[in-house]
């Protein structure tokens, strides 16, 4: 004997049809933010093993200082340097503030304000080399100057690709090709300035503090 399937009833295909576009309006982080995350995810692990390597190998030369506890390194300049990066974090949020209200003008100039103190930081870094040339501390000396220089200089490395990053995003702002609000692209790019600060805090701290 044949069953005969019982109808559905219009409450209840309401309610599937409710549901299905409850799960649809459902927000989902965008691919370019999920990108970002895994890079960074990987630049952590990079930049662990430089600092760890640093740690290892810092103080451990045979010839020539061997680490920053010979007063070769001048912290209070650095450190000046610093402030200047991390004050980048706090443009570049209110940056972020300024697209989601939809305020083009205001967007350029936090990302104009953020690119000038990071900047300032990489100009500070590299009168810090060209100071520690002059006392003959480089890249080969030592494993002091081999640890230093490729910790400190893959960090730059990664702030000049910032700027570049935010450069090309004030650019495109400044000629109405980035629209206001919501934008993926920006939020990257953002994540990334965030992590570099992130990343240095961690570098200064460990070279020039905790020494």
């Amino acid at each position: 004997m044949e069953v005969s399937k019982r109808p559905e009833t219009p409450g209840a295909v309401m309610k599937a049809v409710g549901a299905s576009k409850a799960v649809a309006d459902k927000p989902m982080m965008d691919k370019t933010l999920v990108g970002m995350l895994v890079f960074l995810s990987s630049e952590s692990v990079f930049f662990l093993l430089l600092i760890l390597s640093y740690l290892y190998y810092g103080g451990k030369g045979t010839t020539g200082p061997n680490s920053s506890t010979d007063g070769i390194l001048d912290i209070a300049r650095t450190g000046i340097f610093t402030v200047f990066l991390l004050s980048s974090s706090i443009t570049i949020f209110m940056a972020d503030r300024s697209i989601a209200k939809g305020n083009r003008r205001a967007f350029v100039i936090w990302l104009v304000a953020t690119i000038v103190l990071g900047a300032i930081f990489l100009v500070g870094q590299v009168t810090e080399y060209l100071s520690l040339f002059d006392k003959q501390i480089n890249l080969s000396r030592n494993t002091f100057g081999t640890t230093f220089f490729t910790l400190t200089g893959f960090h730059g490395l990664h702030v000049f690709v910032g700027l570049l990053a935010l450069g090309t995003t004030a650019i495109l702002a400044a000629t109405k090709n980035i629209k206001m609000g919501h934008n993926p692209g920006v939020e990257a790019v953002s994540f990334y300035w965030h992590f570099v600060d992130v990343v240095w805090i961690v570098v200064f701290s460990v070279v020039y503090i905790f020494k």
